[in-house]
């Protein structure tokens, strides 16, 4: 990827109910903000149902903006097997609407995503947000989830900036 032309990433901090969508453009060094925000299901929503809206809505933002890329949160450790069931399910109805579009896929651990924006693997999820605001020029302050997917997709942005020759595998 050449480091100067434009590049447009999806980030997705996947969710069943509420998932963060973000897409960010880098040309050069200048970064901007597209879109963002989440797709939302009903908490009385059928699993299956859930899972249409989350496949139907990344692909509609897919179509809408084109990205060269699609950077999701990696999983972290779950407790309750079943919530961990049903993000992986989530998770892999993203990874489909990208790989049907052709589009790779890339994983961060969260750690590495607060790292990539805080210089701090622990930082809060303020933090962060203060940070993506600050760096995509925000003037309104998304909502938690959208601002993680943001995160994520500079975290993405920023792994290509700074390891040009050394690109992570996709998923």
């Amino acid at each position: 990827m050449d480091t100067k032309a434009a590049c447009r990433v999806l980030g997705v901090d996947t969710s069943l109910r509420s998932t963060g969508i973000g897409v960010v453009e880098a040309e050069g060094s200048a970064l901007r903000v597209l879109d963002f925000g989440r797709i939302v299901n009903a908490p009385k929503l059928p699993l299956s149902r859930c899972l249409e809206s989350l496949q139907s809505g990344v692909g509609d933002v897919i179509a809408k903006y084109s990205p060269h890329s699609v950077a999701i949160e990696g999983v972290f450790f779950c407790k309750n097997v079943r919530t961990a069931v049903t993000l992986g399910e989530a998770r892999g109805v993203v990874i489909a609407a990208a790989a049907r579009a052709g589009l790779s896929v890339f994983e961060y651990a969260p750690r590495r995503v607060k790292q990539a924006m805080t210089s701090n693997g622990a930082a809060g999820k303020e933090q962060v947000r203060r940070m993506v605001m600050t760096l995509l020029h925000m003037t309104s302050e998304p909502q938690e989830d959208a601002s993680d997917a943001l995160a994520i997709a500079l975290c993405h942005l920023n792994n290509f900036r700074r390891i040009a020759a050394i690109r992570p595998e996709p998923i």
